[in-house]
């Protein structure tokens, strides 16, 4: 059984608005903007691609980096304070995949293939003829198909929270495969051991809160059927591993040591396929590490994409 590799949001969303969770209330935010403040500067945007309509927002100024989000979530899931700190240096384009949130799901079959030629074709719809391009969990599936099948159109490659797919994937242990798979109890505690996978417990405890706040902030929406067919395409795709000393883009791996839905070992096998590769290992993160050190891994994606 193939592993759930991103946080089905859409439970957490439900469960932290609905109650506070670790008792912990709203807090006053300093310093960069939360999701309602940004989404008042950089309003939602549509554009025709091929069969669907896709939703964006675009923020800051600069070279262009595409954002590709992963299972289940939609482009306001994205860390704020990353997203703010990476649009002080760039253009930063988020936008939802296929038949999440604001863009529609079209009349072709989803897989993994199809969602890289959305995105290329977002692309060409924005005039976009190369980008700097990031992707989380399942978004680095897509973001890996684009740069194998549309080389040209991507500068540097940022894979977090990646795994090759197929059978050299490093699959979460038994244990965490119980907690997502678990259905029992109440939305709200559904959401909670969700959220107990995204980060290491020590660092929820504390801020809880912040966790809180962002998805709270989520108003997007995922069908259920959508993100089985979502579920669907991850199972079906071909993995990269094979295909991985093909990729000709610079390319960074970032992982958290302490992910346990994409296991960091993941990371360790594919940076020794891709020519090339940086590979980051941010201590204490987890598959969430982008809640929990967005400043410090948006200095380490500028400093990447800045190298020479």
């Amino acid at each position: 059984m193939r592993r759930v590799p991103c946080i089905l949001t859409s439970i957490i969303v439900l469960a932290v608005a609905s109650t506070a969770f670790c008792g912990c209330g709203a807090k006053d935010k300093e310093g960069p903007e939360t999701i309602a403040e940004q989404k008042a500067e950089a309003p939602l945007e549509k554009v025709d691609v091929e069969d669907i309509e896709v939703a964006y927002r675009v923020y800051g100024e600069g070279e262009t980096l595409i954002v590709i989000m992963g299972f289940s979530g939609t482009m306001d899931i994205w860390s704020p304070d990353l997203i703010d700190n990476l649009a002080r240096s760039y253009r930063v384009i988020v936008f939802d995949n296929r038949g999440m949130g604001e863009t529609t799901a079209g009349t072709e079959e989803f897989t993994i293939e199809r969602f890289a030629a959305d995105t290329a074709g977002f692309m060409d719809a924005l005039g976009i003829d190369g980008s700097h391009v990031l992707g989380w969990s399942m978004g680095t599936e897509i973001a890996q198909e684009l740069t194998l099948d549309y080389p040209d159109k991507v500068n540097g490659l940022i894979l977090y929270a990646a795994d090759p797919g197929g059978e050299q994937a490093v699959q979460p242990s038994s244990d965490v495969l119980k907690e997502l798979e678990d259905t029992s109890g109440t939305v709200r505690e559904r959401g909670e051991r969700l959220l107990k996978l995204l980060v290491p417990m020590d660092w929820l405890a504390e801020h809880g809160e912040e966790l809180e706040e962002i998805f709270s902030g989520s108003t997007e929406q995922a069908s259920p059927q959508n993100v089985a067919r979502q579920a669907e395409a991850m199972e079906k795709w071909r993995g990269s591993y094979d295909r991985l000393p093909e990729i000709e883009s610079d390319t960074m791996l970032l992982t958290g040591t302490d992910d346990i839905l994409t296991p960091p070992e993941n990371s360790l096998i594919m940076v020794d396929r891709i020519p090339g590769a940086w590979l980051v290992q941010l201590q204490g993160g987890g598959h969430g590490v982008m809640f929990q050190y967005p400043e410090q891994m948006a200095r380490i994606i500028t400093v990447f994409l800045s190298s020479p």
